[in-house]
């Protein structure tokens, strides 16, 4: 199976760890994989160098990297006959772990020679033609994320820090928003931050949507109504417990596709790079449309081809079809 690595060396684990190229080429060398390692030297070269495999005629894309290497490279792969498997080396790591997969770099690609090793079909997210796998966000989510990225050591210990900054700097701030569902049905509240998550969490076990899937064909959005100080703690209490979603601060709904109505454009992230776009943002799902290397204990069951009509935005031309 001609497989390609895609290498980000500025992902938080793998800067600290410079023995993990050489593992790489251990690895390819010692299974006799017909495979080679590329390196990424700018944001956004991760989509490239996998369209780039694509082209070659690889069968297996590697990502090592964090939740944007991932994100970038999956871009590339949706609707794609081609498998993703990812080694995660970011500070979060949220897809990987609600997949079961090992956030130990080697261990991780041990799966790649793995016979119980199963591929299967996940849902991905658009946001306003932005697509995610994990999780996007607005208004305090996505201040943290473009703070977090700023910084140049990454860790959940780096993490906190950021948020507690953030928060007491804004944490009285909220918006007054608009969410209307698949069924047009509409509630506007005062949110403090609205997620949209495509697996349970965000990273680091931390469960922003207990329960959620990646194969249901469904996105789990999550607002929550400005808390105050004291109100914060049991909420970052919750997320950790898995019971974030029981809190009477927050709102929770299911559906295939969302619209969301704030009072201006601003910042959104999606897998925690940000983005600045309009102030409605539409957010919809690709069901079963992107195919992914799991360990056998994996709960994602399905392993159905995305439908031929689920063409992502960002590959239609300006007709709208494939180009």
């Amino acid at each position: 199976m001609k497989t390609r690595f895609i290498f980000n060396p500025c992902s938080g684990k793998n800067r600290r760890n410079p023995g993990l190229v050489p593992a790489i080429r251990t690895f390819i060398a010692k299974h006799r994989l017909d495979a080679d390692l590329v390196f990424t030297s700018h944001p956004g070269h991760a989509t490239g160098l996998a369209r780039a495999a694509l082209a070659d005629g690889c069968e297996r894309v590697v990502s090592v990297g964090g939740d944007g290497t991932m994100n970038e490279v999956s871009q590339a792969l949706v609707g794609a006959s081609a498998t993703l498997a990812l080694v995660p080396c970011g500070s979060g790591n949220g897809l990987a772990l609600h997949l079961g997969l090992s956030t130990q770099p080697r261990r991780a690609l041990a799966l790649l020679a793995d016979a119980t090793a199963r591929v299967v079909t996940i849902d991905t997210g658009t946001a306003n033609g932005h697509p995610f796998f994990n999780a996007m966000g607005l208004g305090f989510d996505a201040e943290i994320s473009r703070r977090f990225n700023r910084l140049t050591r990454r860790s959940l210990a780096a993490y906190a820090r950021t948020g507690l900054a953030a928060f007491v700097r804004a944490g009285r701030q909220h918006e007054r928003i608009t969410i209307t569902d698949s069924n047009g049905t509409p509630e506007t509240l005062d949110a403090f931050l609205v997620s949209v998550a495509n697996s349970d969490q965000y990273g680091n076990h931390a469960r922003l949507a207990p329960g959620a899937r990646v194969d249901d064909g469904l996105l789990d959005l999550v607002a929550v109504r400005p808390p105050g100080l004291w109100g914060a703690l049991p909420l970052v209490a919750r997320l950790f417990l898995g019971t974030f979603d029981r809190s009477p601060q927050v709102r929770r709904h299911r559906g295939a596709r969302f619209i969301i109505h704030r009072p201006a454009p601003g910042l959104i992230h999606t897998d925690g790079e940000t983005h600045e776009t309009g102030a409605t943002v539409e957010v919809a799902v690709l069901p079963l449309s992107l195919r992914l290397l799991v360990p056998a204990t994996c709960r994602v069951v399905s392993t159905a081809a995305a439908p031929p009509f689920l063409l992502p935005p960002w590959k239609r031309n300006a007709s709208g079809s494939a180009p």
